[in-house]
């Protein structure tokens, strides 16, 4: 099926064209040059990095094709001696080429000419990619159609009027209870933990949609923080309903305690999936993050909380009185913050610059091999020690990194101000008594996270004195994920609980995030097995891999379905 998306000829002067993978091509090399040179390449996504050595070109001679990936633009430069591993500015070239119109399962040209000069051309044009995403939403929308087609010829078989009036009433009954519980967070939380199934099964290969090697926000990267701010709105209303039943603080602040036990065990048993030697376990996780910064927040709001809220009798009390109830939490806030900037700008990291926040390896032309993250990557290996953490991280194939942990335990100190921050936006659900006022407060907020987040970063994918970064889960990253989350939640109550514009049914992601811990835990443990994930052929096009990731996803949104369906909903 993918030849009629990605087509590409099977053989191309001798190629297999099929041996390549996703975003990749292939490269000739010739030289009319009178001695042996030396090619190097240097990714646009490796920011201040030097150029690596691809490949010794012979004198007056064809070497071996190569196949490179087009992900990115891709800058070339040939020397006439041998550079060592890694080639900096400082040293001339013979010619030098930047290229950003590389595609895949193309076919290219680059000859080094007798006076020293480059010349590229292109061998055979490359595939466009983003037709991918056309040909799998026609296929969804016709199995969808499909489906629809066939739930209707079924109930008109079986129609009963007396069935039918029945399952009305019983609908408009429930209706009418779930009113008072806000769809718009279960929503929320739904198209949080869809979009982790899908970038987790791959996302199609696609690079924007997987996680950005260090700095930058692709689509991979809203998803954690998304999740854990949603948990923080609806901490207050959790704790308030629990007050309100007359609980103690005491047992609230166990039941929290329990969870965030359970959350942390889970997580462990999941990172065990890849061996059971506990000497190379993997302490920290998602579900572990999930669990510390549940466990704190959920423990600070509900000492914070009171049982009866005094009301307040002037204008600009009432229009502060969600930021005078929360002055507990956001005392604490700005502590974290204060300890994160303090530790991160202040702890003195042996062999690395004071503030490093890069990820080591070859990034700043080699400078910090070793100093991945800076403080954040050394209290996380004093803290949990090599063995322990992500062997594996973004930055690896990119920078030429060493292990790092990107759900460490230093990422937890913002990771509670993330959550904290929601938290805000769950007193705000119980202070303001309008739909107006609420929506106008979370956008308030959203502009102002966004101009800091922005001001911080610089506007920019790698300016700034604090880069957007997901594995540092830097104070920049945490202002603008909320800043989007607010005004993603801002929508979803105004047409879901406001308009309702869409009915409980029509509307998948709200029965997804009824079951999250169901579905997260589900395909972390089953996503290589059948019928979740499947392989047909090689799978070195976008257009397979993104139908398999959207298969596995719709799989799951089918099993959150039926959970509805069945009224069996699980929280820890």
């Amino acid at each position: 099926m993918s030849l009629f998306v990605e087509y590409t000829e099977p053989i191309w002067r001798n190629l297999d064209m099929r041996a390549l993978s996703v975003d990749e091509f292939y490269l000739y090399l010739q030289s009319g040059y009178h001695k042996e040179s030396y090619l190097y390449s240097l990714s646009d996504e490796c920011y201040t990095c030097p150029y690596t050595r691809v490949k010794a070109l012979p004198s007056a001679g064809v070497a071996e094709p190569l196949n490179l990936n087009s992900a990115f633009g891709l800058n070339f430069k040939i020397f006439e001696n041998d550079q060592g591993h890694y080639a900096y500015d400082n040293v001339s070239s013979l010619c030098w080429l930047r290229r950003t119109d590389l595609q895949e399962f193309g076919v290219y040209n680059l000859t080094l000419q007798a006076n020293g000069t480059c010349t590229f051309a292109v061998d055979k044009p490359g595939v466009p990619i983003n037709y991918a995403f056309l040909a799998v939403f026609v296929l969804v929308a016709a199995l969808l159609i499909a489906l629809k087609l066939v739930s209707c010829a079924w109930r008109c078989y079986r129609y009963d009027e007396a069935a039918a009036a029945a399952d009305s009433i019983g609908a408009a009954a429930t209706k009418a209870t779930q009113r008072k519980r806000l769809r718009s967070l279960d929503t929320f939380r739904g198209l949080s933990i869809v979009l982790m199934i899908f970038v987790n099964s791959g996302g199609g290969g696609f690079a924007w949609i997987e996680h950005a090697a260090w700095n930058g926000l692709h689509l991979a990267d809203l998803v954690f923080p998304s999740f854990l701010w949603i948990m923080g709105v609806c901490i207050p209303l959790s704790v308030k309903s629990q007050l309100s039943r007359g609980n103690s603080k005491t047992s609230i602040c166990l039941r929290i305690l329990w969870r965030s036990i359970k959350l942390f065990a889970i997580g462990l048993c999941l990172n065990s999936m890849g061996g059971t030697k506990l000497e190379h376990l993997r302490l920290m996780g998602v579900l572990q993050r999930f669990g510390v910064a549940f466990l704190v927040v959920g423990v600070l709001h509900t000492l914070c909380s009171r049982r009866e809220p005094i009301s307040p009798q002037r204008s600009w009390q009432r229009a502060v009185h969600d930021v005078c109830l929360f002055s507990g939490e956001l005392a604490v806030l700005l502590a974290l913050v204060a300890t994160y900037l303090g530790l991160t700008f202040g702890l003195q990291v042996p062999g690395c610059p004071r503030g490093y926040l890069g990820p080591g390896g070859k990034h700043d032309y080699v400078a910090h091999p070793k100093c991945i993250g800076g403080a954040a990557g050394y209290v996380d290996l004093q803290v949990l020690g090599n063995t322990h953490i992500f062997q594996h991280p973004t930055a690896k194939h990119v920078y030429d990194s060493t292990a790092f942990d990107p759900e460490g335990v230093f990422g937890c100190i913002l990771s509670v101000v993330q959550v904290l921050l929601g938290g805000f936006a769950g007193v705000t659900l119980l202070v303001h008594p309008t739909w107006q006022s609420r929506i106008r407060r979370w956008l308030l907020l959203s502009v102002l996270l966004g101009l800091i987040g922005g001001a911080l970063c610089g506007f920019s994918r790698e300016g700034g004195a604090i880069p957007v970064n997901k594995n540092l889960w830097s104070l920049s990253y945490v202002c603008v994920t909320v800043s989007l989350a607010l005004v993603i939640l801002s929508l979803l109550y105004y047409f879901i609980d406001v308009r309702e514009s869409w009915s409980w049914s029509g509307f998948p992601f709200t029965q997804c995030g009824m079951n999250a811990i169901v579905m997260y835990v589900g395909h972390s443990v089953l996503h290589s097995m059948l019928p979740w994930h499947w392989h047909i052929g090689e799978m070195n096009t976008h257009f397979m891999r993104l139908l398999e990731a959207t298969w596995n996803t719709l799989l799951w949104v089918g099993i959150a379905l039926y959970l509805d369906a069945q009224e069996f909903y699980y929280s820890l």
